[in-house]
């Protein structure tokens, strides 16, 4: 999923006198998610999402808050019984230096170690962001099916040029060898210019 989070979204920094929520979402949370998540789409940054693709997923979602103000979300989605990703990240533009996406991360690495996952990966163009939380860059192919709903509707499908990240939590338990073939697709690169 194109993130809409930048690399200064990582920088902690305290938000005067706002104190940061890290929750899971509820569904009074779906409008500010789309919301956040289809200004981005507008922007080309992530795919758009519908209140009835969201509903869908809303366990999924973790949100940030200050007060009651939703400051950014994102989702872990499941692919396997040992991995899942990280998608649908986003903060708020004027919360891109409050730590927002960090808090995210965190909250969502942590979900995936309660549910004994042996990794977690992402897609992104903001590789550093990733790798300041304990993510390193792999090959695409070397992860599980992407959702086909998601990647067949991207205008990139066919010249996807984000980054595969992957965080090992269980490195007892996860090898990119023992993926079954039949799990495993690679996903369409751009083209060299000749």
């Amino acid at each position: 999923m194109i993130s809409g989070l930048h690399a200064d979204a990582f920088v902690d920094a305290a938000a005067p006198g706002r104190a940061l929520t890290v929750r899971k979402a509820l569904m009074h949370d779906i409008s500010p998610i789309l919301n956040l998540i289809n200004g981005y789409a507008a922007e080309g940054i992530m795919l758009p999402r519908t209140e009835f693709e969201l509903s869908e997923a809303i366990r999924d979602f973790t949100v940030v808050l200050a007060g009651n103000d939703l400051l950014g979300c994102g989702a872990l989605h499941f692919y396997s019984p040992t991995v899942a990703e990280i998608r649908s990240l986003a903060v708020h533009e004027h919360a891109k230096k409050l730590g927002v996406g960090r808090n995210l991360v965190e909250a969502l690495v942590a979900e995936s170690e309660n549910y004994e996952l042996a990794a977690v990966f992402a897609f992104t163009y903001v590789v550093e962001f990733f790798q300041k939380v304990g993510f390193h860059q792999v090959e695409r192919g070397a992860l599980p099916l992407k959702a086909w709903k998601d990647c067949v509707r991207c205008p990139k499908f066919q010249a996807c040029d984000e980054i595969a990240v992957l965080r090992v939590l269980r490195p007892g338990h996860w090898t990119e060898a023992a993926m079954p073939d039949d799990q495993l697709i690679q996903i369409p690169t751009p083209r060299s210019q000749p």
